[in-house]
């Protein structure tokens, strides 16, 4: 295993580490070989310090008027993330959102597979998007035993959010991706990670709505 993944590193810079590796694969795409962390911060406006301070939690060191080589750093974060390696999901709630899951193909350029979907509605079980069979909730066990995943996608309802958690972690789950407005509780150990959709929008909403102000 590499020693850099037992690396607890802090949230801020976790979440900032995906930045850089997509600007560096669009340097890479350019065949560019070399980029400073000056060059990464005009992009992305990230103050250069912290750039290098970041990447020096991976072992990554630039050179002195050279920088980083390119190829040499879109690897080791993408190795430091998780990407480079397949990691089984499932989707827990088929609708609309969780449908587009499914067929967002971009996803396992990140590493995840998404291998069977759940849900209630039986007008879509027995279904297959992208190859991916969407059965009934009450299946997850058997699938566990027959084609284990590490990490369960909910797009459920939010009323339904914490019992189909509790499913999924009984099942064997380890990781939670929590799409729903719900603030759903896990076991601790489970690793757990929300995406709110709403809480964006109403953030997005909130600030257009005091520039408006502004401009009266």
């Amino acid at each position: 295993m590499n020693p850099l993944h037992n690396i607890i590193l802090p949230e801020p810079t976790l979440r900032r580490l995906p930045w850089y590796l997509a600007y560096v694969e669009i340097l890479r795409g350019k065949k560019v070989r070399h980029v400073s962390s000056t060059r990464i911060s005009r992009a992305l406006s990230v103050d250069a310090s912290q750039i290098a301070k970041d990447l020096s939690f991976l072992g990554v060191k630039g050179r002195t008027r050279i920088g980083y080589e390119v190829d040499a750093l879109a690897t080791a974060l993408s190795d430091f993330l998780g990407f480079s390696h397949s990691h089984k999901a499932y989707v827990i709630g088929a609708g609309s959102l969780g449908l587009a899951l499914i067929r967002d193909s971009g996803l396992s350029n990140y590493g995840l597979e998404i291998v069977a979907g759940f849900d209630v509605n039986h007008s879509i079980i027995g279904h297959r998007e992208e190859g991916v069979e969407i059965m009934h909730i009450d299946r997850i066990y058997e699938t566990m035993a027959t084609n284990p995943a590490e990490i369960a996608i909910l797009t459920v309802p939010a009323e339904v959010a914490q019992e189909s958690a509790d499913i999924a972690v009984g099942a064997g789950i380890k990781a939670i991706w929590n799409f729903t407005p719900y603030r759903v509780k896990v076991a601790e150990g489970v690793v757990m990670a929300n995406t709110s959709i709403y809480a964006h929008l109403a953030l997005i909403y909130t600030r257009l709505h005091t520039l408006g102000n502004d401009n009266l």
